[in-house]
């Protein structure tokens, strides 16, 4: 899975302004990732407003997607959910053309135990016909898993491969690294902590922001791997304010308004959520200028 170090992108669906899919604005914005050095695309991860889209949007964005990139990258499909059976029904049904990996998110608003959890994804293991990547995040989700859940599906599965960790806790990274088994993948999940998770012997990130400011934050987790530290953290201290504006109202509406001022699709996104406010879009236009 050495193909999915560095800096994975978890894309935006672009929508327009009557709210419909905008393949377009789709189009542009992987271009700008692909041009800009990402080394992977996350296709319907959450970023992707996914939960809003009807499964014909799915299957149309999926192709479009995997038309647009044409194996210059791999391709990572989001799958997951909080109901285990809907989710194994998926995957027996998976077309797995072009797709290097799926990325699947914890059950949010369940709050499974632990053992909960490691049947969860022992039942996505079983049924996946590609390598698994495990997604953490708790402010979403509602629950942690465990470093100790992590390693044992990581022990217990050799298509479990990595995981994206964004629980914001770097004890519970430092715990990953220090005990997972040779070739399991440690990724960001968390843009801010991204750089030193990787200087801390992670595998890079899946990022929201690498969609916006692409060459920077890609050169940025590249630096960091590569071991040039110095010039690494000069990058990451240039980018920690645009890091913070995007998520100030919420994922996606500020990186949606970054990709609008760079003219790459709309800042239109689906209720529940609403757009970046006014005073949030012209502190990121000022932002982008003087970058």
């Amino acid at each position: 899975m050495q193909q999915l170090r560095g800096t994975g992108v978890a894309l935006v669906t672009p929508f327009n302004k009557d709210l419909s899919v905008d393949y377009d604005g789709l189009t542009a914005v992987v271009e700008h990732c692909i041009s800009g050095g990402v080394d992977y695309i996350v296709m319907l991860g959450t970023t992707a407003e996914n939960v809003t889209l009807t499964s014909e949007e799915k299957q149309k964005v999926v192709s479009h997607i995997k038309n647009v990139v044409n194996k210059r990258k791999p391709l990572v499909l989001g799958v997951g959910g909080n109901n285990t059976q809907l989710i194994v029904d998926e995957l027996k049904n998976l077309d797995t053309t072009d797709i290097t990996a799926i990325l699947s998110v914890s059950p949010a608003y369940n709050k499974p135990t632990q053992n909960g959890i490691y049947a969860h994804f022992a039942s996505i293991a079983q049924a996946s016909p590609l390598p698994v990547i495990l997604y953490n995040v708790p402010s979403r989700t509602g629950s942690n898993m465990s470093p100790d859940t992590v390693l044992r599906l990581a022990r217990d599965f050799d298509n479990v491969v990595g995981i994206k960790e964004a629980a914001g806790d770097m004890v519970q990274v430092l715990k990953l690294l220090r005990d997972r088994p040779d070739g399991f993948l440690v990724i960001s999940g968390d843009d801010m902590l991204a750089l030193p998770l990787v200087l801390a012997g992670g595998d890079g990130v899946i990022s929201v922001i690498g969609q916006g400011v692409v060459e920077p934050f890609c050169g940025m987790i590249k630096d960091g791997l590569d071991g040039a530290f110095a010039k690494a953290y000069e990058a990451h201290f240039k980018l920690m304010p645009i890091i913070d504006f995007i998520f100030e109202e919420g994922n996606p509406a500020g990186i949606k308004s970054v990709l609008a001022v760079k003219n790459k699709c709309s800042d239109e996104v689906r209720l529940p959520l609403v757009k970046a406010s006014a005073a949030l879009e012209k502190k990121i236009r000022t932002y982008l200028e003087a970058l």
